[in-house]
């Protein structure tokens, strides 16, 4: 058996007294990829922003490699270090170079030397196929190039974790596969990953495991020839049927 990654144990948190998620239980093994899908408000993204420490939880813990994230003495930058994130909007600096912002964590947060660091920086770079634009500040970009080197930035670092929150929301639709097929290059190399998508397809073909939400609680989950293609809740079949009609 795999390593469990991250373990999710009846988290709880609610905004202004609303439940945004009610006792989730969710688990990640190691080199595993797990999609989130759901209507929007159904918690996914509220999910990802506790594992990383961005909102705190109500009640319940997050262990990361066996160490419990929510307990109020753990260094939560510390935490941050060991995992990478990439929001469905772009978040780079607009006044970092591209390279500048792949290796900005290298250099400020794990004190990797300068030339260490772009050394690192452009063959990440190279593997996305954007040395060419290393120099070019984000305004320069594409959104899809701007997404991938979003994406790059997250793991300049190794990141125990990967967490990937609808990273191609706010793009065109011809630039999704671009990025999708990104992340399933990081798959196919041996990443973690949770992300919380729309692309239906991406998860029948990518994911090790779908997880729907609803309303906050996890409905159902499993291997995508099941959760997608033969779905055992009702609520899971009407949410289907929605996003693929």
């Amino acid at each position: 058996m795999a390593d469990t990654v991250l373990d999710v144990r009846g988290v709880v948190k609610s905004f202004d007294r609303i439940p945004v998620l009610r006792g989730i239980d969710l688990s990640v093994a190691e080199h595993e990829i797990v999609v989130l899908i759901g209507a929007s408000g159904s918690g996914k993204s509220t999910l990802l922003r506790t594992i990383n420490l961005l909102e705190m939880v109500d009640d319940g813990q997050i262990f990361l490699d066996g160490v419990d994230i929510t307990d109020p003495r753990v260094d939560a930058d510390a935490i941050r270090a060991r995992i990478g994130v990439v929001f469905q909007h772009y978040n780079l600096f607009p006044h970092l170079s591209v390279l500048e912002n792949v290796t900005i964590a290298l250099r400020k947060i794990h004190h990797v030397p300068g030339p260490e660091a772009r050394e690192r920086g452009r063959a990440l770079l190279a593997r996305i196929g954007l040395e060419q634009k290393a120099q070019d500040y984000p305004d320069r970009l594409s959104g899809g190039q701007q997404q991938r080197v979003a994406i790059a930035r997250a793991i300049a670092t190794n990141p125990r974790l990967l967490l990937l929150d609808e990273i191609t929301s706010a793009l065109d639709p011809q630039l999704v596969g671009e990025v999708l097929d990104l992340v399933a290059e990081l798959k196919a190399a041996g990443s973690t990953i949770l992300m919380a998508t729309h692309e239906i397809g991406f998860a029948r073909r990518a994911a090790d495991r779908v997880v729907f939400l609803e309303n906050g609680v996890i409905v159902e989950q499993g291997p995508p020839a099941q959760v997608i293609d033969a779905p055992q809740s009702a609520q899971t079949r009407e949410f289907l049927s929605r996003v693929l009609h």
